[in-house]
This record gives structure tokens, C-alpha cells and sequence, in this order.
């Protein structure tokens, strides 16, 4: 059972313990990406937006509280959740971690039980309320517990980035949003991503959603896409 789409950044130079909490967390249903270095986790952070990383202190390079610091200062990430993960025990370390922006912190050696149980909590305190409710809009329906969408309670086949972007639609109604400001919210800032790759995505969840529910998904002449019940 998939925890809702769920998807963890696990961010650790030693191999066998990124390895350990993979395990744990995919038998709990998590989705885990794995980085060994605060620019290979950047990265990945950008291409994926993950819900939540679990940041060890010290790491080669840029050490883990200056990437989490550097996290929560850039807009695109400063609401993604942080369990830092440290061999300091020390009281005054636990503060710098949690100053620095961390949602929680767990000393080494943990056991994959407490682990797990604290990643839940962390998360449920950052899910806003009413995120995980279903939204139906005319007769579409997206379900973000299931990651689900149906029209007029027939399944439709969307694509994983289709999703995220009818999502963000059905989230942020009646108004224009540029290709970039999409690209933004969407994509989460991916350098490599052009604008038109937009209005291919737009063109496929057109396509997806069908006759009753295309027109939601109105084009705006000089600026970009909408999403509204109202007549363009």
C-alpha cells in the first residue's frame, strides 16, 4: 500500500544506510530516492520535488545543516519537510538543527520503527488541511489520497505530470498562469524543461480528460493557461 504517492529523499554519503532506511520505508509504502551528497540531493530535489527528506548532518562538501539552512531560505523548497539524521547526541546540536529549518531530528543508531513513526508524524503536520480530500469540479474528480482522477465516475488514464499539473489547476482556479509560472509550480524550477513542453502537457491532459471537462483548461492569449468553469 503506497502512503498516498509519497515519495522520500534520503540524503547520506554511507551506501549501507541509505540502503537500510530504503528498505524500511518501502515496506511502510514510500516511494525513496536516494543522493550522497548535498548537489547530487539538489538535483533531485529539483527534478522530483520530493514530500519530505531525511537529511544526514555530515556529508562531504556542504555539510547537511548548511543545505538544509539554504533550503528554507529558497521558495521552491522552504515548505518541504526535514528530518535531520545525526550521530550527535548533544543538546546543542538538536537546536542548530532545528534553527536551521529541521522538522525533527533522529540520532544514530535508530531503529526503521522509529523511523517510520516520526517520518508519519512530520508529515502529517505539514500536509495542510484538506489537501488529501477529494476535489470534483463538474463531475472531475481528483482524488489525491488514491491519486486518482475520474470524469463522471469513469477512470480516466493520465499521465504522472499530467496529474501534478490538473492538480495544481483544480487547487488554483480562475487564474492565468504563465508557461514559466507553471513550469515553477509544476515542474519545480527544472532548468532543463522549455516552455513548450507546457502546451504539450496542456494538449495531453486536454486529451485526457475528454470532451466534458477539456474546456475547463482554457487558453489565455499573451499569457498562458487558466483553468475556470466560466466561459474564455
Amino acid at each position: 500500500m503506497k502512503q498516498q504517492g509519497k515519495t522520500i529523499l534520503i540524503v547520506d554519503d554511507e551506501a549501507s544506510i541509505r540502503e537500510m532506511i530504503a528498505v524500511a520505508l518501502e515496506m511502510a509504502g514510500y516511494n525513496c530516492l536516494e543522493a550522497s551528497n548535498t548537489q547530487e540531493a539538489y538535483s533531485i530535489i529539483v527534478d522530483e520535488s520530493p514530500n519530505m527528506i531525511l537529511l544526514d548532518w555530515m556529508l562531504p562538501g556542504t555539510s547537511g545543516i548548511e543545505f538544509a539552512r539554504r533550503l528554507k531560505r529558497d521558495e521552491r523548497t522552504s515548505e518541504t519537510p526535514i528530518i535531520m539524521l545525526t550521530a550527535k547526541g548533544e543538546e546543542d546540536n538538536k537546536i542548530l538543527g532545528l534553527e536551521a529549518g529541521a522538522d525533527d531530528y533522529i540520532t544514530k543508531p535508530f531503529s526503521p520503527r522509529e523511523l517510520v513513526a516520526r517520518l508519519k508524524a512530520v508529515l502529517r503536520r505539514a500536509t495542510p488541511a484538506g489537501v488529501e480530500n477529494p476535489i470534483d469540479i463538474n463531475g472531475l474528480v481528483l482524488d489525491p489520497a488514491s491519486h486518482r482522477v475520474s470524469a463522471n465516475s469513469t477512470p480516466l488514464d493520465i499521465g504522472p505530470t499530467e496529474y501534478r499539473l490538473l492538480q495544481f489547476f483544480m487547487t488554483h482556479q480562475e487564474r492565468a498562469y504563465s508557461r514559466t509560472q507553471l513550469l515553477d509550480q509544476v515542474w519545480g524550477g527544472n532548468v532543463y524543461v522549455e516552455e513548450r513542453t507546457v502546451d504539450v502537457h496542456i494538449r495531453r491532459l486536454r486529451k485526457a480528460l475528454g470532451g466534458d471537462h477539456e474546456h475547463l483548461i482554457q487558453t489565455v492569449r499573451g499569457t498562458g493557461y487558466r483553468f475556470s468553469t466560466k466561459a474564455s
